[in-house]
């Protein structure tokens, strides 16, 4: 009985998570749209940034380049309300917030060690095929470049 109850009640929060998430923009793969970026000189580049639903919250996985050209991966695991979860994988950064600031809209806050380091936005297109995130350097308002990454959905 008990093995009947546990199951229904698994089954039921993944359908639970899979309705919550079913319709936000955000959620699948993405592929970078490198004719279509604009990164400063020296910048990494996240060439493929994956959201996807685990339990309650949202897991990012991202692959890409350092400055450097060496293979870089990290991954996020958290909600999109605003607060700092933990980065595991990224030497630039430890914590990561993302607070959605409308359906297709969200807002990113970067730390390493409590310090603010990059912040940003993502936005998802209206027909939810590409997105654009726009980041730059915290504290830095007209003296960095900014980059403008286009993503498309896979």
């Amino acid at each position: 009985m008990k093995r009947k109850t546990t199951g229904s009640i698994l089954a039921l929060c993944f359908f639970g998570a899979a309705v919550c998430f079913g319709d936000d923009p955000q959620m699948g793969t993405w592929k970078l749209n490198e004719a279509k970026s604009k990164f400063a000189p020296g910048r990494p580049k996240n060439h493929t940034v994956v959201y996807e639903a685990t339990g309650d919250n949202v897991k990012i996985t991202v692959d890409g380049n350092d400055k450097d050209g060496k293979a870089t991966h990290n991954e996020w695991t958290g909600k999109f309300d605003g607060k700092d979860y933990a980065v595991t994988g990224d030497p630039t950064s430890d914590m990561r917030s993302y607070k959605k600031i409308g359906d297709r809209v969200m807002k990113i806050t970067v730390k390493k060690d409590g310090k603010v380091t990059v912040t940003g936005r993502v936005v998802v297109s209206a027909d939810g095929k590409s997105r654009i995130v726009t980041t730059g350097e915290a504290g830095a308002e007209g003296k960095s470049p900014k980059n403008r990454a286009v993503y498309d959905k896979q």
